[in-house]
Parts: structure tokens; C-alpha cells; sequence
């Protein structure tokens, strides 16, 4: 028997069949199963919210990427959320989707794990040019290197669901970016707007980061 709320296999396959056959043979390419389940399920979510947001049945939703990726409605919305925006993102046990009828939006999420067989301090040399100097103070600025690591992991998620939010591909530079997170410590239920994005160094006041 399986665990309490844990989908059975007829349950899994039932999912697999109500996505597209391109979505299918994305979500096929996945090496463990976990991720390919995670990405399933962030699909549906997809599909949900176009299904109750917009009123449009489950088998005539139809869903297309941009050239660099991003998931977008190619169906004929008339209605008052004919740029309802959204983007899903995935990792172990969870899937999460962020929606807006109006505006981009972007959304990654991160499991703050050891990175393989490398210490903390080679992994961040192998990344240093992922981030400012201003960013890499505030990451080696943490009491202790796991504390370290989450702000790490932190920043890494705050400039992938930018670049989620505007569609680009993973050949935009990230040292163009650099965040001003705030507060630095976070409380568990609590939702922050502080933290400021610096895009080529001007600060964009039009983008909100929760």
C-alpha cells in the first residue's frame, strides 16, 4: 500500500494522459522519476488555473513555448485576462506555480542541499561568476557555511524566475543582475517585497520580488 496522499500508478498514468503528447515526451526526458512526477504535476497546475481563470475545457487548452522555452496560451482568449501570465517551477517533492492576469511573472524555487562531492568553498569558486561582488559579500557575509549556502541558493533563485518572468534563454549574463536582498533573515509564513533588483546597474523599480 502506498503512503497516505501519495498518487497510485493508475493515478500517475490517468495525469500523463490529460497533458499534451509534446508535454509528455518533454516531461519523458526527465532521468528519475521524482522530477519527471514534479514536472507532471506542474503542468496540471497550469492546466487548473487555465480551466477555472479563463473558462477553457481541459481538451481544448493549448499549450506552446517560446523559442527560449517558456510556456505560453496559443488558444484565442476574449475576455479581460487575455495576458494572464504564469510560470511553474519544480524540485524534489514540490511544484509551484505563480499566476497574474497582467503582468510577467516568474517563479523558481530551491532546495538548499550540499553540492555533490565538492565542498561549499570549491562549489562557490566553480559559481563566482554567477554573481556580483556586492552579492558574493552578502553570501560570505553568513555566520556559517550551511547559512552561506541557503543565501547562496537564495540569490540563484531571485535571478532564474527574473529571467523565467522575461523568457530568455540561459545564455543572458547574471553578473547583470544583482540583487539587494531584504530582509536577511527570513521567518517561516511571512511574505517580503523589500528585496531590489539592479539590472545593468539601474535599479528597477516596476518589479516586485516575494
Amino acid at each position: 500500500p502506498g503512503a497516505a496522499g501519495r498518487p497510485r500508478r493508475e493515478e500517475w498514468l490517468l495525469a500523463a494522459r490529460l497533458v499534451q503528447p509534446e508535454e509528455k515526451d518533454r516531461i519523458g526526458q526527465f532521468v528519475f522519476a521524482r522530477d519527471a512526477k514534479a514536472a507532471l504535476a506542474g503542468r496540471l497546475l497550469i492546466r487548473k488555473l487555465i480551466a477555472e481563470k479563463l473558462c477553457i475545457p481541459w481538451n481544448e487548452i493549448n499549450l506552446q513555448r517560446t523559442s527560449k522555452g517558456k510556456p505560453f496560451l496559443a488558444n484565442n482568449v476574449f475576455s479581460i485576462y487575455s495576458n494572464y501570465n504564469f510560470n511553474v517551477s519544480h524540485q524534489g517533492d514540490y511544484a509551484v506555480l505563480a499566476a497574474e492576469p497582467e503582468l510577467q511573472v516568474g517563479i523558481d524555487i530551491m532546495k538548499t542541499n550540499l553540492p555533490g562531492s565538492s565542498s561549499i568553498p570549491n562549489f562557490f569558486r566553480i559559481m563566482k561568476r554567477q554573481f556580483t561582488e556586492t552579492e558574493w559579500g552578502i553570501i560570505n557575509s553568513m555566520g556559517n557555511e550551511w547559512m552561506q549556502l541557503d543565501m547562496f541558493y537564495r540569490h540563484w533563485a531571485l535571478k532564474e524566475s527574473f529571467l523565467k518572468a522575461i523568457g530568455v534563454g540561459i545564455g543572458f549574463n547574471l553578473q547583470r543582475i544583482e540583487f539587494n536582498v531584504s530582509p536577511l533573515q527570513l521567518e517561516i509564513g511571512k511574505v517580503y517585497k523589500e528585496t531590489k533588483m539592479l539590472l545593468d546597474g539601474d535599479k528597477e523599480e516596476e518589479w516586485t520580488f516575494e
